[in-house]
């Protein structure tokens, strides 16, 4: 595994025979939740231990302590978070649902220019920055390679004086996250966000699944709660690692291949100049490329993912069982409504086809598929205290067998 600079990354591009289009994971992935959706520092510590039995799922670096990539999504800690805005810039956060949250990673060189562009861009959708936030961050728990590309990372949060209305409030939040990937790069400005939404929040880089809870001071503060802790350790085919392509992604935590990629995003582009939509109007191109550039596999995915629910209003699981429908036509067990949304999925949708596991959180709901053939298997455990553990592994939670409930295979 190879650390580029973005210089290197385009030379690469051009000069040898790596595809970015053609990018793959193979990697490990899971996540506990409380199914009452009672948050606590105990699902997030659950998440750390999960991860880290997941190391050899992930790829280093010729240094042996650069990984190709660790992350988790958890719920936003609301409460942490007031309280750390309230004991650094002495405000006072509006009501949970009325901000939206996430990181951005910068360049060290250009990161007040990133953050300029960004309130500037975040007042042209009817919001306003609230506050920037610094992360208390461990360099030295990173590898030499990792350390190369380290990005300047800041923690934004975005309101407005509409935030009571939810609906136009999260539209317009998803707009300014896709407009900041098209007009920041530009401006040839660094920034790369990693979410921003009034429910889930991201923590991820080039780490090794054992240096992401130790880099980031947040996750190992006991004040911090979430009732959804999703991890990713990434194990990179025909790529370069970097510290964007880290995942989870803004929905999507993915272990496995589209083996249809490039159909897929054919057919997204085509879309876009017939697509319309009651809710955006004529504010609907602002959302486009729905796929964006230089992405892997995983981000396409995830981006079409989360184009269905912002864009589409449609739920995760719909959205999800949308692209990656199971094997119904011949299946004599299934049940009349599922299959007739199947049959209604297939005229509205190609399959994103090939080995896959995917699991996927929008902070409401949280859940995992598998592609049709079950090539990616999961195994998940139920316990008495409403706890629900899914992993592309077993063993990666110690779990008293009295305590389990239900499980897969019974």
């Amino acid at each position: 595994m190879v650390v580029l600079s973005k210089e290197q990354f385009a030379r690469a591009e051009k000069e040898t025979l790596w595809f970015p289009q053609l990018e793959k994971d193979a990697c490990g992935v899971g996540f506990v939740t409380s199914i009452e959706g009672k948050p606590s520092h105990k699902i997030l510590e659950e998440g750390r231990t999960m991860l880290e039995r997941m190391a050899h799922r992930g790829a280093c670096a010729c240094d042996n302590d650069s990984g190709d990539g660790a992350g988790v999504l958890a719920a936003i800690p609301d409460q942490f978070y007031r309280d750390e805005v309230k004991k650094m810039d002495k405000l006072e956060l509006p009501p949970l649902g009325q901000y939206a949250t996430g990181l951005l990673f910068l360049d060290t060189e250009t990161y007040k220019q990133a953050k300029e562009a960004f309130s500037d861009l975040s007042r042209a959708f009817g919001l306003r920055v609230i506050c920037w936030r610094k992360l208390e961050t461990c360099s030295d728990s990173i590898g030499s390679e990792a350390k190369k590309t380290e990005p300047c990372i800041r923690q934004v949060f975005v309101g407005a004086d509409h935030a009571d209305d939810k609906e136009r409030f999260e539209r317009d939040v998803y707009m300014l996250r896709k407009q900041a990937a098209v007009q920041m790069t530009k401006q040839s400005v660094n920034c790369y966000v990693c979410s921003l939404s009034t429910s889930t929040v991201i923590y991820k880089g080039q780490f090794t699944p054992n240096q992401l809870y130790k880099y980031y001071k947040d996750l190992t503060n006991p004040d911090f709660k979430s009732h959804i802790a999703l991890v990713h350790s990434r194990f990179s085919t025909n790529t370069f690692p970097s510290w964007n392509r880290a995942q989870p992604n803004r929905m999507l935590a993915h272990n496995g291949e589209i083996n249809t990629l490039r159909g897929n995003i054919n057919f997204m582009r085509a879309r876009e100049g017939v697509m319309k939509s009651s809710k955006y109007g004529d504010d609907l191109p602002k959302l486009y490329p729905v796929v964006e550039e230089a992405l892997t596999d995983s981000g396409c995915f995830d981006n079409v993912l989360e184009f269905l629910v912002r864009a589409g209003g449609r739920s995760l699981p719909e959205a999800a069982m949308t692209m990656v429908p199971e094997a119904w036509e011949k299946d004599d067990e299934m049940g009349p409504e599922k299959r007739s949304f199947y049959r209604w999925a297939s005229m509205s949708m190609e399959p994103w086809d090939g080995p896959a596991l995917l699991a996927f959180s929008d902070g409401r709901y949280v859940g995992a598929i598998l592609d049709r053939n079950g090539l990616r298997p999961a195994r998940y455990y139920l316990t008495q205290d409403n706890h629900l553990y899914l992993s592309s592994e077993v063993g990666v939670v110690d779990l008293p067998v009295h305590t389990i409930v239900r499980k897969n295979p019974p």
